[in-house]
């Protein structure tokens, strides 16, 4: 009897900072989009992987447009994790996620980010966690995954500037160089996924 193989879940921290909040200005919107669509189409390219997110509305759609090209809307190849505090505000494209984890909403937007975080981080194990662009919750992101999954890749992209730089800054040495300079995300995603 073949042994089933295991799905490989892929964590996704990201966003575009708004004006006015930490980190606007040191983003590189472009090279954003470009990593997010990138690392959607490798992980979604392979049955093997499942791709898992925080819904911000800078990010959604772009997986929703990679979800659209392979076909692949209301599949279970993806998670979707928000929090009820931003019902009211969720994108459109939120209905194209197949699976969709809605925490509750609780007193503070802090305290219900918060839930929404441990929940997506802890309750699933993961192959890999991506940091792309960002604001400070990428922070409280990383320091919560790699202290549920010590043994999980950790791949902050730096050349999409914000939070993800900071992030590789703050660890001088422990992450690869090509985080920083290769710009073909893509063929860094298949590189570092190992696909």
């Amino acid at each position: 009897m073949a042994k089933e193989k295991q799905v490989k879940n892929i964590f996704l921290s990201a966003s575009v900072p708004k004006q006015g909040r930490e980190y606007y200005g040191t983003e590189d919107v472009i090279a954003i989009r470009d990593a997010v669509i990138a690392l959607a189409s490798v992980v979604l390219a392979n049955p093997e992987y499942h791709l898992i997110w925080g819904g911000h509305p800078s990010i959604t759609p772009l997986i929703s447009l990679v979800l659209g090209r392979y076909g692949l809307k209301m599949s279970d190849r993806v998670t979707l994790y928000q929090s009820d505090w931003f019902r009211e505000i969720f994108p459109p494209e939120n209905k194209d996620i197949g699976k969709r984890v809605i925490t509750e909403k609780l007193d503070t937007m802090e305290d219900s980010l918060a839930l929404m975080r441990d929940k997506m981080i802890r309750d699933n194990e993961y192959e890999a966690a991506v940091f792309i662009g960002g604001m400070g919750g990428i922070f409280k992101e990383y320091d919560s995954f790699v202290g549920s999954h010590p043994e999980a890749r950790v791949f902050p992209i730096a050349s999409t500037g914000a939070a993800a730089r900071v992030l590789y800054d703050k660890y001088p040495g422990k992450f690869d160089n090509r985080l920083l300079t290769e710009l073909s995300y893509t063929y860094l995603f298949k590189e570092l996924l190992e696909l």
